[in-house]
């Protein structure tokens, strides 16, 4: 399976895995799924840092890539096609980062893990990550 880990969930298997249903920690754990995860929460990440609103261990230029490697999830850019393709979505919400990773979700033909019901309200597949 493809999965586009969205940010909260890729924080919890960084963190605090526990907060993973057995289903969801399941696919996190067998190395046979494709992890991914967005440049989109790369930079959410950056941005929540840098005011405040989360907490790490180390700098985020540390901490992601340090994670990325470590938890075998692989890196997914941000294409002219994955930024355009936000401005199709209907406007369920206005979570920029939500909105680009369902775009890339539908592009690139990936589930996404999500504790956030939000995302099914969109044209795209969803794992219950809680």
């Amino acid at each position: 399976m493809r999965v586009l880990v969205d940010t909260q969930s890729w924080l919890w298997m960084t963190g605090a895995p526990e907060r993973f249903s057995v289903a969801a920690r399941a696919i996190v754990e067998h190395r046979e799924h494709e992890l991914y995860l967005s440049a989109a929460s790369a930079w959410e990440i950056a941005i929540k840092h840098s005011i405040g609103k989360l907490r790490l261990p180390e700098p985020p230029a540390v901490y992601v890539p340090a994670r990325i490697e470590a938890t075998g999830v692989r890196p997914l850019g941000i294409d002219h096609a994955h930024a355009l393709r936000v401005s199709t979505l209907p406007r369920h919400h206005r979570d920029p980062f939500d909105r680009l990773l369902v775009a890339q979700a539908q592009i690139e033909d990936l589930t996404i893990l999500t504790s956030d019901s939000i995302f099914d309200a969109y044209d795209v597949p969803t794992l219950p990550a809680a």
